[in-house]
């Protein structure tokens, strides 16, 4: 199929990959213009970009597709559909209606359940069993449009939203080229009206570890906000991340350091800190890190 591929950041790196290997003609890549990014504030393309030049691929990043030019270049292209994963920008309807089969939009969520910007992180803070992936056909409204193929996954119970969202990643991938090998044949299942939540993007005024809080909270949300922003409180003087966590035994005052390896009791129960993060350190297990900075038993975590 002739296919226009919109997507901006690493999570749609692997579907991009997956149409080109499965034989799809990739007219045009569109993503995000390049942002300024380190310490320099050179201007960096996304990775989509820099992934879709490296196959050879047309690379489009419109600031907007609101206008009457851009829509006839898109129009233009005589697409069959288009894809659309974490691209970053609203489809006007003129957009939505060029491509022959429409745009299909591949959404980390079980949808109506976590519509909007971070599913993947919000199923993981809201303790969630499972979640999935969904291939839907877009409409104007956010997420609402009829699903063509889902398939659900269980979240494991030490599993970070890095962790969930390169296996959501992956699966998004295999599940559009199976829609696209199939598409006459799907039939597009309306979303119900029950069961819609949302998931607001992540303000980094809630990565902020509250002890008080019960361990299960804790945990999920360190895990659903690690790699990014990261979660992080106060050991001392020293602002730490917390990127890694699980349940555990213990009690104490909350934010307490019960013993040598990381264990904090909670407003009830306790976490485990499994992976941790100095301002300008590098990443490190808990072993690793408690090597360099300790934790002693009876220190109080803010």
């Amino acid at each position: 199929m002739r296919v226009i591929f919109m997507g901006t950041p690493g999570f749609s790196v692997p579907v991009l990959d997956a149409l080109a290997a499965a034989g799809h003609e990739v007219v045009t890549v569109y993503c995000q213009p390049p942002r300024p990014a380190g310490r320099g504030k050179k201007e960096r393309p996304s990775p989509v970009q820099a992934r879709a030049e490296a196959l050879g691929l047309p690379v489009r990043h419109p600031a907007s597709l609101k206008g009457a030019n851009e829509q006839a270049e898109f129009a233009a292209l005589g697409a069959d559909v288009a894809v659309v994963v974490a691209y970053g920008l609203i489809l006007p309807q003129e957009v939505l209606d060029a491509p022959h089969f429409g745009c299909l939009n591949i959404h980390a969520s079980l949808l109506p359940r976590w519509r909007g910007a971070a599913p993947i992180q919000r199923a993981i803070m809201a303790g969630d069993a499972e979640t999935g992936v969904c291939i839907m056909r877009m409409e104007a409204g956010l997420d609402t449009g009829p699903v063509l193929i889902r398939e659900a996954v269980t979240i494991a119970p030490e599993e970070t939203a890095g962790g969930l969202h390169d296996r959501l990643s992956a699966l998004g991938a295999r599940l559009i080229v199976e829609a696209l090998g199939r598409l006459d044949g799907l039939e597009p299942e309306p979303q119900p009206e029950d069961g819609i939540t949302y998931a607001a993007k992540i303000d980094k005024a809630e990565a902020r570890v509250d002890w008080s809080r019960p361990a299960e909270e804790v945990d999920r949300l360190i895990r659903g906000l690690s790699p990014f922003p990261g979660a992080w409180c106060m050991a001392g003087d020293e602002r730490v991340k917390l990127l890694g966590s699980c349940l555990a035994e213990g009690q104490g005052a909350p934010g307490e350091v019960l013993d040598d390896v990381a264990t904090v009791a909670c407003g009830r129960g306790a976490v485990r800190l499994l992976r941790l993060q100095r301002a300008g350190r590098a990443a490190q297990d808990a072993g690793e890190f408690l090597r360099g900075m300790a934790l002693a038993p009876g220190m109080r975590l803010e």
